[in-house]
């Protein structure tokens, strides 16, 4: 016989309880959040420090702090909730006109600026009781997708970052050069390695496409900034003689949000393959697969590069 209990004898309604008490931090607070008496939540909270053998919330002056074990346990907490509410919301039959699922796909907000508000509109139309939710992504998301994609539906991002998932290609974009509106002419390779630059991801996991065939051809191009958003790079090149890259797609949103002007690349740019990636946990759920199929819909309205 094991020495830690079995899942068996687990109260399952404690992961809810110690869910809300490592996001409040509070015991006030978390028996407000799930609508509790705070006696009720303290008993709760005294299950799960005789279980854990810690005291989960820490007293520091008049607030209280999370334990070491309690901040690496945030993370598996809301994971295995999410996994949770996904066993228990599943139906036999699924209609979409009825459900109330909510789907987390995570991407830029190049992706939800271009094919994510495509999709919302449809599912709203199709679905109008299931809701998206939309998260940016980041470099440590990413790294950790196969992981990640057990508890989210999907990850928007181009091929080039993932492997061994399942997927489908959307559609293909064009990459294209910003410069300040008042910069005219063409631009030659010489240009590209004498002007300050803009990024918008520069780690060795995290890039764009085209900066590392920059870096490929040989150009060391000079960065001064570094900014995790395709749609913010226009304020950070305005007034400027910065140069950025971003994708056509997006181009006209930019030119309208701030003085710059898109121009062409001296170098033939692979375009990026933007694909939709999952968990083959999804392959099977016939609601995964309506979601799928709303982004490849959505996809095929994309202006072909």
């Amino acid at each position: 016989m094991p020495d830690s209990p079995l899942l068996s004898r687990l109260d399952l309604n404690l992961l809810i309880s110690l869910d809300a008490l490592l996001t409040e931090r509070s015991v006030t607070r978390a028996a407000e959040r799930l609508h509790l008496s705070q006696p009720a939540l303290s008993a709760s909270l005294a299950r799960l420090r005789t279980h854990f053998n810690d005291p989960i919330l820490a007293r520091r002056g008049n607030a209280y702090e999370l334990t070491p074990l309690a901040a690496r346990l945030t993370e598996h907490t809301s994971t295995a909730l999410d996994a949770a509410r996904r066993v228990f919301e599943s139906q036999a039959t699924w209609d979409p006109q009825k459900s109330t699922r909510e789907f987390s796909i995570y991407g830029s907000d190049y992706a939800f600026a271009t094919l994510g508000r495509v999709v919302s509109r449809l599912a709203s139309e199709r679905a109008p009781g299931v809701r998206l939710r939309f998260m940016l992504h980041n470099p440590t998301i990413v790294e950790d997708a196969a992981n990640r994609l057990r508890s989210a539906d999907a990850l928007l991002i181009p091929h080039g970052f993932l492997t061994d998932l399942p997927y489908t290609d959307l559609w293909q974009d064009r990459w294209v050069g910003i410069r300040r509106a008042d910069d005219e002419g063409d631009v030659s390779m010489a240009d590209l390695a004498a002007h300050p630059w803009v990024l918008t991801w520069h780690a060795r996991e995290a890039f764009t496409s085209a900066s590392r065939q920059l870096q490929q051809l040989g150009i060391e191009i000079r960065i001064e900034a570094v900014v995790e958003s395709f749609l913010a790079i226009g304020t950070f090149i305005e007034d400027t003689p910065r140069y950025g890259i971003v994708h056509e797609s997006l181009a006209t949103t930019i030119e309208r949000a701030s003085e710059v002007r898109r121009f062409r690349l001296p170098f033939e740019a692979t375009p990026p393959l933007n694909a939709m990636w999952w968990h083959p946990i999804h392959e099977r759920d016939p609601e995964h697969a309506w979601l799928r199929g709303l982004f490849v819909e959505a996809a095929a309205t994309m202006p072909r590069r």
